[in-house]
């Protein structure tokens, strides 16, 4: 679109404005939608990518819902007009009290729960009362994974595909598992702990591909994504995120479309001496897979150590974007989101693949990132090229990206300095938003971010490096951002760039979003509510206390009765709840990397659990 036409229609949307009395909620005017099959004005919103969307069958079968990243259900049958009705259906207790992020999926009648450590499996019967046991998977991982896992022993989901089960260990291996008998198929180790590697995200699977990749950027790790066949655990290829071009798969197919990544070995030109070795960029992230183009996207994450000084250079490929040929790994190209990253902004979030409306009614192939650093990145996903950047979150650590560079524009005077403490940097370490994934809705064009408000004082010192142990170099202390409230759920217009509502949460958030069909839009809280808002206009219409805080990933399936069920994870932890899961004490402002000072708080407000609540109208 061009950007006169984006102007006018932004100016039109500004003239109409919805009134809301006494509340923390800011509502703008989102045009009519209509009756095509995304409503009308189809034409000027971004769509799905659909090979990469098929329609909703009812199942739950990847952390994404889709292979384009959507986090959408396409069932209806709960609206705002009768949310409030919601209740517990069921409920189910993993008996572990770790921070739990992965969402349950569901096949065929059978939910299958992904708990965090010790990462055992289990599979529901949903066609019983009470949707009890069939089988339980107990891998046992080496129980030294713990204590070197960074931000929490956190699993963040599973992946089914043709009778099986990925799933990643938190001890570096890969499994896949028989979903009718829960018996290991092969098992395999990629990462290594004694270095301080541990897995936790989810694998995705394409083309007979597993692909995994690893954690443990703060312990010096070198980043890597790797493939392995599903059906026989071999590995394909493996793609590192720092060193020399034939370590990170970069030859003929490579394109990248800015100057500043392209050259020969910039994963080693781009560090000081043997630096790269020790560099970060893991791959810990959110990954999302074209079928037509045959590429998977994904994001590396921050570089080693968090002090800058000891790392002059671009430091690449981390803090950016990768888009690889699924069967061989060669990249295509690659995009610096966070050059010299200086504040632990990785870019490991979600990558959602669209359709966009482009000039003369054509499409393009776009990719929608609302990234750490705190810009929504619209980019074309055939070459990487940003299409708009703009803040979606309050930010003074940068002043913007230039589109026609693509450098994202440093803001000099908050870089920190050895020997000096840099305050009020905003946003903080875990970015303005961290790994908790948005949802985007086909039905209204926004995507739903659940995002942080999180600033703070940073001073830089030196890291020593041994393996396996913290390699950091940083003292921090977070806080809340402008205004005191520490969490912000947003509503963006991708198409005419810019916010349409905003809630104000007064705790970080740290759970995923979840868009369906019937206009709905849940997410959680780390206090312990779930909660069911208008997608349009951004009205609270439901809540639920669960036993726990959330920061896990909700869903929504269709049951054997034919009804629509929500299910969510309800265990606080990871890098936000560690205050409670770790039992930290919260009169050290450094604890957890600094995230204790900001959640001072968040131990009076919620208990550790593991539960899964799952809720339908009443019969």
């Amino acid at each position: 679109m061009r950007r006169s036409t984006i102007a006018i229609c932004a100016a039109l949307a500004m003239l109409i404005v919805i009134a809301l009395v006494g509340s923390t909620l800011i509502r703008k005017h989102q045009p009519d939608l209509g009756t095509s099959q995304y409503g009308t004005g189809a034409a000027e919103k971004a769509i799905p990518a659909p090979s990469a969307s098929p329609p909703d069958d009812g199942n739950w079968t990847m952390p994404g819902k889709d292979y384009a990243s959507t986090r959408f259900s396409g069932l209806s049958q709960v609206t705002p007009q009768n949310v409030s009705k919601l209740q517990v259906a069921f409920t189910f207790s993993t008996g572990t009290t770790e921070g739990f992020e992965a969402p349950p999926l569901v096949v065929n009648n059978t939910m299958y729960v992904i708990a965090p450590w010790p990462n055992n499996v289990f599979a529901l019967d949903l066609t019983r009362p009470g949707a009890p046991a069939k089988w339980t998977y107990e891998p046992r991982p080496a129980a030294a994974a713990k204590g070197v896992a960074c931000c929490g022993p956190v699993n963040r989901g599973a992946f089914y595909l043709d009778g099986r089960l990925y799933m990643n260990l938190l001890d570096g291996s890969t499994v896949a598992i028989d979903a009718d008998s829960g018996k290991e198929i092969w098992r395999t180790k990629l990462g290594d702990i004694q270095k301080g590697e541990t897995i936790t995200m989810a694998p995705l699977v394409a083309e007979g591909k597993v692909l995994v990749g690893n954690s443990g950027g703060e312990m010096g790790v070198r980043g890597w994504l790797a493939a392995l066949d599903a059906g026989s655990d071999k590995l394909a290829w493996k793609a590192y995120s720092t060193g020399p071009d034939k370590d990170a798969l970069i030859g003929p197919e490579y394109r990248p479309p800015y100057p500043q990544d392209q050259g020969t070995d910039l994963g080693v030109k781009s560090w000081g001496p043997e630096q790269w070795k020790i560099g970060g960029g893991t791959v810990w992230g959110w990954l999302s897979y074209d079928p037509v183009l045959k590429l998977v996207y994904y994001g590396t994450s921050n570089p080693g150590p968090w002090n800058a000084e000891q790392r002059p250079g671009d430091n690449k490929w981390t803090a950016g974007v990768f888009a690889r040929d699924v069967s061989t790994g060669q990249a295509r190209w690659y995009y610096h989101s966070t050059p010299h990253d200086l504040f632990d902004h990785d870019d490991i979030n979600e990558t959602i693949l669209v359709d966009w409306p482009g000039p003369n009614g054509q499409r393009i192939p776009a990719m929608l990132r609302p990234s750490r650093n705190g810009y929504f990145y619209v980019q074309d996903r055939r070459n990487g090229r940003i299409l708009s950047a703009d803040a979606y979150s309050f930010i003074n650590a940068y002043k913007g990206v230039d589109l026609k560079t693509g450098r994202l524009i440093p803001a000099p005077e908050k870089e920190p300095k050895e020997g000096r403490v840099v305050r009020n940097i905003c946003p903080g370490p875990p970015g303005a938003k961290d790994w908790n994934p948005s949802a985007f809705s086909p039905v209204t064009g926004l995507i739903y971010i659940p995002h942080l408000n999180i600033c703070m004082d940073m001073g830089a010192k030196n890291a020593n490096y041994i393996p396996g142990t913290p390699f950091v170099g940083a003292d921090v202390k977070m806080y809340a951002g402008p205004g005191g409230n520490r969490g912000v759920f947003t509503a963006w217009d991708p198409v005419a760039r810019r916010k349409v509502f905003e809630i104000k949460e007064d705790l970080p958030l740290w759970s995923p979003a979840l868009a369906t069909a019937g206009g709905l839009v849940f997410y959680g809280t780390m206090d312990g509510w779930f909660k069911a808002i208008d997608a349009r206009s951004g009205k609270l219409l439901w809540q639920f206390k669960t036993g726990s805080g959330i920061i896990g990933q909700p869903i929504s399936y269709r049951g054997p009765d034919g009804r629509q069920y929500i299910a969510v994870p309800s265990g606080i932890g990871g890098w936000a709840g560690a205050i409670v899961s770790a039992d930290l004490d919260e009169r050290d402002p450094t604890a957890a990397l600094g995230f204790v000072n900001a959640v001072k708080d968040l131990k009076k407000r919620t208990t550790r659990g593991g539960t899964v609540y799952v809720f339908a109208l009443p019969q």
